[in-house]
Protein backbone atom coordinates (compact mmCIF):
# COMPACT_ATOMS: atom_id res chain seq x y z
CA UNK A 1 0.00 0.00 0.00
CA UNK A 2 2.74 2.43 0.97
CA UNK A 3 4.52 1.78 -2.63
CA UNK A 4 1.47 2.36 -4.30
CA UNK A 5 0.76 5.57 -2.67
CA UNK A 6 4.42 6.69 -3.11
CA UNK A 7 3.89 6.17 -7.07
CA UNK A 8 0.90 7.84 -6.90
CA UNK A 9 2.28 10.74 -5.32
CA UNK A 10 4.89 11.23 -7.68
CA UNK A 11 2.42 11.29 -10.49
CA UNK A 12 0.63 13.71 -9.33
CA UNK A 13 3.61 15.99 -8.69
CA UNK A 14 4.60 15.38 -12.19
CA UNK A 15 1.52 16.04 -13.38
CA UNK A 16 1.24 19.14 -11.49
CA UNK A 17 4.33 20.30 -12.69
CA UNK A 18 3.57 19.83 -16.33
CA UNK A 19 0.06 21.39 -16.21
CA UNK A 20 1.62 24.10 -14.65
CA UNK A 21 4.03 24.88 -17.65
CA UNK A 22 1.40 24.18 -19.91
CA UNK A 23 -0.80 27.01 -18.87
CA UNK A 24 2.31 29.16 -18.76
CA UNK A 25 2.92 28.43 -22.24
CA UNK A 26 -0.64 29.47 -23.33
CA UNK A 27 -0.42 32.42 -21.01
CA UNK A 28 2.87 33.06 -23.00
CA UNK A 29 1.15 32.53 -26.24
CA UNK A 30 -1.74 34.76 -25.44
CA UNK A 31 0.36 37.83 -24.36
CA UNK A 32 2.19 37.03 -27.86
CA UNK A 33 -1.16 37.69 -29.88
CA UNK A 34 -1.77 40.49 -27.64
CA UNK A 35 0.63 42.25 -28.73
CA UNK A 36 1.16 42.99 -24.54
CA UNK A 37 4.89 43.34 -23.59
CA UNK A 38 4.67 45.13 -20.46
CA UNK A 39 6.61 42.73 -18.51
CA UNK A 40 3.68 41.22 -16.41
CA UNK A 41 2.06 38.77 -18.84
CA UNK A 42 4.87 36.69 -20.33
CA UNK A 43 3.86 33.71 -19.37
CA UNK A 44 6.31 34.13 -16.33
CA UNK A 45 4.39 36.49 -14.17
CA UNK A 46 4.06 33.20 -11.80
CA UNK A 47 7.54 33.11 -11.28
CA UNK A 48 9.15 36.20 -11.59
CA UNK A 49 12.30 36.73 -10.33
CA UNK A 50 13.45 39.32 -7.05
CA UNK A 51 15.24 41.89 -9.70
CA UNK A 52 13.02 41.26 -13.26
CA UNK A 53 11.34 44.53 -12.10
CA UNK A 54 14.18 46.74 -12.90
CA UNK A 55 13.82 45.79 -16.28
CA UNK A 56 11.14 46.32 -19.50
CA UNK A 57 10.61 45.31 -22.89
CA UNK A 58 12.05 47.27 -25.74
CA UNK A 59 13.59 49.52 -23.60
CA UNK A 60 16.00 50.51 -26.47
CA UNK A 61 12.68 51.59 -28.97
CA UNK A 62 13.25 55.77 -28.36
CA UNK A 63 17.08 55.84 -27.33
CA UNK A 64 18.36 53.31 -30.38
CA UNK A 65 15.42 51.48 -32.15
CA UNK A 66 17.62 49.48 -34.08
CA UNK A 67 19.61 47.77 -31.22
CA UNK A 68 18.06 44.79 -30.91
CA UNK A 69 17.73 43.81 -34.56
CA UNK A 70 21.15 44.66 -35.01
CA UNK A 71 22.24 42.31 -32.79
CA UNK A 72 19.93 39.79 -33.94
CA UNK A 73 21.57 40.44 -37.45
CA UNK A 74 25.13 39.62 -36.64
CA UNK A 75 24.63 36.71 -34.20
CA UNK A 76 22.55 35.29 -37.00
CA UNK A 77 24.96 35.58 -39.74
CA UNK A 78 27.73 34.36 -36.95
CA UNK A 79 25.46 31.38 -36.00
CA UNK A 80 24.70 30.27 -39.49
CA UNK A 81 28.33 30.04 -39.89
CA UNK A 82 29.33 28.69 -36.98
CA UNK A 83 26.35 26.89 -35.29
CA UNK A 84 28.88 25.84 -32.38
CA UNK A 85 28.55 29.51 -31.51
CA UNK A 86 25.26 29.03 -30.08
CA UNK A 87 26.68 27.15 -27.21
CA UNK A 88 29.38 29.28 -26.98
CA UNK A 89 27.37 32.65 -26.67
CA UNK A 90 25.03 31.27 -24.04
CA UNK A 91 27.83 29.80 -21.28
CA UNK A 92 29.35 33.27 -21.65
CA UNK A 93 25.81 35.12 -20.54
CA UNK A 94 25.64 31.96 -17.75
CA UNK A 95 29.63 32.91 -16.54
CA UNK A 96 28.59 36.75 -16.67
CA UNK A 97 25.38 36.29 -14.77
CA UNK A 98 26.45 34.29 -11.55
CA UNK A 99 29.31 36.55 -10.28
CA UNK A 100 27.90 39.98 -9.15
CA UNK A 101 24.73 39.61 -11.33
CA UNK A 102 24.07 40.24 -15.35
CA UNK A 103 26.32 43.67 -15.48
CA UNK A 104 29.01 41.98 -18.44
CA UNK A 105 31.54 42.25 -15.60
CA UNK A 106 32.59 38.91 -17.49
CA UNK A 107 33.48 41.18 -20.53
CA UNK A 108 36.51 43.29 -19.16
CA UNK A 109 40.00 42.51 -19.56
CA UNK A 110 42.51 42.62 -16.79
CA UNK A 111 44.65 45.91 -16.53
CA UNK A 112 47.93 45.17 -15.56
CA UNK A 113 48.77 46.29 -11.88
CA UNK A 114 45.32 45.21 -10.19
CA UNK A 115 43.70 41.96 -9.40
CA UNK A 116 42.81 39.69 -12.49
CA UNK A 117 39.86 40.12 -13.73
CA UNK A 118 36.74 36.85 -14.55
CA UNK A 119 38.04 36.53 -17.81
CA UNK A 120 41.66 34.99 -15.83
CA UNK A 121 39.52 32.90 -13.81
CA UNK A 122 40.08 28.58 -14.38
CA UNK A 123 36.22 28.20 -15.37
CA UNK A 124 36.32 31.31 -17.95
CA UNK A 125 39.85 30.60 -20.02
CA UNK A 126 37.70 28.24 -22.18
CA UNK A 127 35.40 30.82 -22.90
CA UNK A 128 34.96 32.57 -26.52
CA UNK A 129 32.69 34.51 -28.41
CA UNK A 130 33.77 38.10 -26.78
CA UNK A 131 35.18 39.37 -30.34
CA UNK A 132 31.70 38.94 -31.54
CA UNK A 133 29.94 41.33 -28.95
CA UNK A 134 32.99 43.89 -29.58
CA UNK A 135 31.45 43.95 -33.17
CA UNK A 136 28.19 44.45 -32.12
CA UNK A 137 29.12 47.23 -29.58
CA UNK A 138 31.31 48.94 -32.47
CA UNK A 139 28.04 49.05 -34.71
CA UNK A 140 25.92 49.97 -31.77
CA UNK A 141 28.17 52.84 -30.75
CA UNK A 142 28.23 54.51 -34.38
CA UNK A 143 24.40 53.85 -34.64
CA UNK A 144 23.75 55.16 -30.74
CA UNK A 145 26.73 56.54 -28.93
CA UNK A 146 26.66 55.55 -24.97
CA UNK A 147 23.46 53.90 -25.29
CA UNK A 148 23.02 50.30 -25.24
CA UNK A 149 25.08 48.51 -21.95
CA UNK A 150 27.34 45.43 -23.22
CA UNK A 151 25.24 43.80 -20.63
CA UNK A 152 21.81 44.60 -22.95
CA UNK A 153 23.86 43.31 -25.87
CA UNK A 154 25.16 39.77 -23.95
CA UNK A 155 21.96 39.17 -22.45
CA UNK A 156 20.29 39.43 -26.49
CA UNK A 157 23.16 38.25 -28.09
CA UNK A 158 22.46 34.39 -26.01
CA UNK A 159 19.04 34.42 -26.79
CA UNK A 160 19.39 35.33 -30.43
CA UNK A 161 22.48 32.27 -30.42
CA UNK A 162 20.17 29.72 -29.15
CA UNK A 163 16.33 30.97 -31.40
CA UNK A 164 18.31 30.93 -34.25
CA UNK A 165 17.74 27.45 -35.00
CA UNK A 166 13.94 27.82 -34.54
CA UNK A 167 13.71 31.42 -36.56
CA UNK A 168 11.98 32.51 -33.72
CA UNK A 169 12.98 34.24 -30.41
CA UNK A 170 12.46 31.78 -27.53
CA UNK A 171 12.47 33.72 -24.82
CA UNK A 172 11.66 37.84 -24.15
CA UNK A 173 14.54 39.53 -23.29
CA UNK A 174 13.87 42.82 -20.94
CA UNK A 175 16.44 45.03 -21.52
CA UNK A 176 17.92 47.91 -19.44
CA UNK A 177 20.70 46.81 -17.60
CA UNK A 178 24.18 49.05 -17.51
CA UNK A 179 27.40 47.56 -16.92
CA UNK A 180 29.16 47.23 -14.10
CA UNK A 181 32.56 48.31 -12.97
CA UNK A 182 34.35 45.66 -11.07
CA UNK A 183 35.26 42.30 -12.37
CA UNK A 184 37.58 39.38 -10.20
CA UNK A 185 39.12 36.09 -10.78
CA UNK A 186 38.88 35.33 -7.60
CA UNK A 187 34.89 35.60 -7.54
CA UNK A 188 34.50 33.89 -10.63
CA UNK A 189 36.28 30.73 -8.90
CA UNK A 190 33.74 31.10 -5.56
CA UNK A 191 30.31 32.14 -7.51
CA UNK A 192 30.37 29.86 -10.74
CA UNK A 193 28.55 26.14 -10.40
CA UNK A 194 30.71 23.68 -10.99
CA UNK A 195 30.82 20.57 -12.91
CA UNK A 196 31.29 18.52 -10.08
CA UNK A 197 29.16 19.73 -7.31
CA UNK A 198 26.52 17.63 -5.98
CA UNK A 199 22.85 19.07 -6.03
CA UNK A 200 23.08 20.45 -2.36
CA UNK A 201 25.82 22.85 -3.60
CA UNK A 202 24.18 23.35 -6.87
CA UNK A 203 20.71 24.66 -4.73
CA UNK A 204 22.28 26.67 -2.55
CA UNK A 205 24.33 28.12 -5.07
CA UNK A 206 21.30 28.67 -7.63
CA UNK A 207 19.38 29.64 -4.55
CA UNK A 208 21.61 32.68 -3.20
CA UNK A 209 20.83 34.15 -6.99
CA UNK A 210 16.96 33.62 -6.27
CA UNK A 211 16.48 30.87 -8.43
CA UNK A 212 14.82 27.67 -7.51
CA UNK A 213 14.69 23.72 -8.04
CA UNK A 214 12.53 24.00 -11.35
CA UNK A 215 15.09 26.58 -12.67
CA UNK A 216 18.19 24.75 -12.02
CA UNK A 217 17.06 21.66 -13.64
CA UNK A 218 15.69 23.56 -16.63
CA UNK A 219 18.97 26.01 -16.81
CA UNK A 220 20.82 22.54 -16.82
CA UNK A 221 19.36 21.88 -19.85
CA UNK A 222 21.44 24.36 -21.61
CA UNK A 223 23.84 21.38 -21.57
CA UNK A 224 22.11 19.63 -24.47
CA UNK A 225 24.28 22.20 -26.93
CA UNK A 226 27.97 22.34 -26.43
CA UNK A 227 31.24 20.09 -26.15
CA UNK A 228 33.55 19.69 -23.06
CA UNK A 229 36.84 18.96 -22.74
CA UNK A 230 37.72 15.59 -21.31
CA UNK A 231 39.60 17.00 -18.87
CA UNK A 232 36.22 18.38 -16.99
CA UNK A 233 35.17 15.08 -16.60
CA UNK A 234 37.38 12.19 -16.88
CA UNK A 235 37.71 11.37 -13.37
CA UNK A 236 33.89 9.85 -13.95
CA UNK A 237 35.79 7.95 -16.39
CA UNK A 238 39.01 6.29 -15.20
CA UNK A 239 39.73 7.05 -11.80
CA UNK A 240 36.55 8.43 -9.67
CA UNK A 241 37.81 7.18 -6.20
CA UNK A 242 41.31 6.89 -6.95
CA UNK A 243 41.57 3.43 -7.96
CA UNK A 244 41.13 3.94 -11.27
CA UNK A 245 37.50 2.79 -11.35
CA UNK A 246 34.39 4.36 -13.10
CA UNK A 247 31.84 6.30 -11.92
CA UNK A 248 28.80 3.89 -11.10
CA UNK A 249 25.84 6.09 -11.56
CA UNK A 250 26.82 6.74 -15.35
CA UNK A 251 25.55 4.40 -18.00
CA UNK A 252 27.91 1.33 -18.47
CA UNK A 253 27.93 1.46 -22.19
CA UNK A 254 28.03 5.86 -22.34
CA UNK A 255 31.26 5.21 -20.48
CA UNK A 256 32.80 2.74 -22.50
CA UNK A 257 32.13 5.28 -25.54
CA UNK A 258 33.62 8.70 -23.86
CA UNK A 259 36.69 6.08 -22.57
CA UNK A 260 37.45 5.80 -26.39
CA UNK A 261 36.84 9.29 -27.23
CA UNK A 262 38.86 10.50 -24.13
CA UNK A 263 41.57 7.98 -23.92
CA UNK A 264 44.74 8.35 -25.63
CA UNK A 265 45.81 5.28 -26.58
CA UNK A 266 45.36 1.21 -25.39
CA UNK A 267 47.15 2.56 -21.88
CA UNK A 268 43.41 4.20 -21.09
CA UNK A 269 45.63 7.00 -20.25
CA UNK A 270 43.47 10.29 -20.58
CA UNK A 271 43.58 13.06 -23.29
CA UNK A 272 42.56 15.91 -21.13
CA UNK A 273 41.88 18.18 -24.76
CA UNK A 274 39.77 15.84 -26.13
CA UNK A 275 36.39 17.24 -26.81
CA UNK A 276 33.08 15.57 -26.38
CA UNK A 277 29.44 16.32 -27.08
CA UNK A 278 27.52 17.43 -23.74
CA UNK A 279 24.17 15.58 -25.11
CA UNK A 280 24.81 12.01 -26.86
CA UNK A 281 21.75 12.80 -29.00
CA UNK A 282 23.19 15.60 -30.76
CA UNK A 283 25.89 18.70 -29.58
CA UNK A 284 23.83 21.27 -32.43
CA UNK A 285 20.40 20.94 -31.97
CA UNK A 286 18.90 22.92 -28.44
CA UNK A 287 15.93 20.41 -27.27
CA UNK A 288 14.74 18.19 -24.41
CA UNK A 289 17.77 15.39 -25.60
CA UNK A 290 19.36 16.23 -22.39
CA UNK A 291 16.80 15.12 -20.22
CA UNK A 292 16.42 12.03 -22.20
CA UNK A 293 20.01 11.36 -21.64
CA UNK A 294 19.94 12.49 -18.60
CA UNK A 295 17.47 9.79 -17.36
CA UNK A 296 19.31 6.95 -19.30
CA UNK A 297 22.19 8.03 -16.93
CA UNK A 298 23.88 9.47 -19.21
CA UNK A 299 25.00 12.79 -18.17
CA UNK A 300 27.99 13.75 -18.63
CA UNK A 301 29.08 16.40 -15.34
CA UNK A 302 28.61 14.74 -11.88
CA UNK A 303 26.37 18.27 -11.85
CA UNK A 304 24.19 16.55 -14.09
CA UNK A 305 23.78 12.81 -12.57
CA UNK A 306 23.40 15.12 -9.18
CA UNK A 307 19.99 16.01 -10.30
CA UNK A 308 18.86 12.33 -10.57
CA UNK A 309 19.80 12.02 -6.70
CA UNK A 310 16.92 14.30 -5.72
CA UNK A 311 13.60 13.45 -6.22
CA UNK A 312 12.12 16.65 -7.14
CA UNK A 313 14.66 17.27 -9.59
CA UNK A 314 14.81 14.21 -10.85
CA UNK A 315 10.77 13.92 -11.85
CA UNK A 316 11.26 17.69 -13.32
CA UNK A 317 13.83 16.37 -15.34
CA UNK A 318 11.21 13.92 -16.30
CA UNK A 319 8.54 16.12 -17.54
CA UNK A 320 11.60 18.16 -19.06
CA UNK A 321 11.60 15.25 -21.37
CA UNK A 322 8.90 16.87 -24.02
CA UNK A 323 10.34 19.47 -25.72
CA UNK A 324 7.72 21.98 -25.62
CA UNK A 325 7.55 22.09 -21.76
CA UNK A 326 11.28 22.06 -21.44
CA UNK A 327 11.61 25.45 -23.96
CA UNK A 328 8.76 27.01 -22.17
CA UNK A 329 10.36 26.82 -19.07
CA UNK A 330 14.09 27.09 -20.04
CA UNK A 331 13.18 30.78 -21.24
CA UNK A 332 11.08 31.72 -18.18
CA UNK A 333 14.33 30.71 -15.94
CA UNK A 334 16.37 32.06 -18.36
CA UNK A 335 14.20 35.28 -18.02
CA UNK A 336 14.92 35.01 -14.63
CA UNK A 337 18.90 34.33 -14.34
CA UNK A 338 19.19 37.50 -16.67
CA UNK A 339 17.84 40.07 -14.35
CA UNK A 340 20.57 38.54 -11.38
CA UNK A 341 21.30 41.45 -9.15
CA UNK A 342 20.60 43.82 -12.20
CA UNK A 343 22.48 47.25 -12.36
CA UNK A 344 20.41 50.09 -14.00
CA UNK A 345 20.17 53.54 -14.59
CA UNK A 346 20.79 55.62 -11.47
CA UNK A 347 22.36 52.37 -9.60
CA UNK A 348 26.29 53.18 -7.94
CA UNK A 349 28.65 50.99 -9.70
CA UNK A 350 27.15 51.09 -13.18
CA UNK A 351 28.05 52.59 -16.29
CA UNK A 352 27.41 52.31 -20.38
CA UNK A 353 30.67 51.42 -21.24
CA UNK A 354 31.83 52.92 -24.51
CA UNK A 355 34.31 49.50 -24.88
CA UNK A 356 32.70 46.05 -23.44
CA UNK A 357 36.52 45.34 -22.54
CA UNK A 358 37.50 48.26 -20.40
CA UNK A 359 35.35 50.56 -18.28
CA UNK A 360 35.05 54.26 -19.02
Amino acid sequence: MAKNQQTLARFIFSLVLFLAVALSVSAKRDSHNNGNNNGHNNGHATRRGRWEGKLKMKFYHKTCPEAEDIVNEIVSKKVKANPNLAAKLLRVHYHDCFVRGCDASLLLDSVAGKDASEKEARPNLSLVGFEIIDEIKTVLEKRCPKTVSCADILTLAARDAVSYQYGRPLWNVFTGRVDGRVSLATEATRDLPSAGANFTSLQKLFAVSDLDVVDLVALSGAHTIGTARCGVFGRRLLNFTGKGDTDPSLNSSYASLLKSKCSSDKSQRLNSSAVVGMDPTGALSFDSGYFVSLLQHKGLFTSDAALLTDSSAAHIASVFQNSETFLAQFGRSMIKMSSIKVLTLGDEGGEIRRNCRVVN
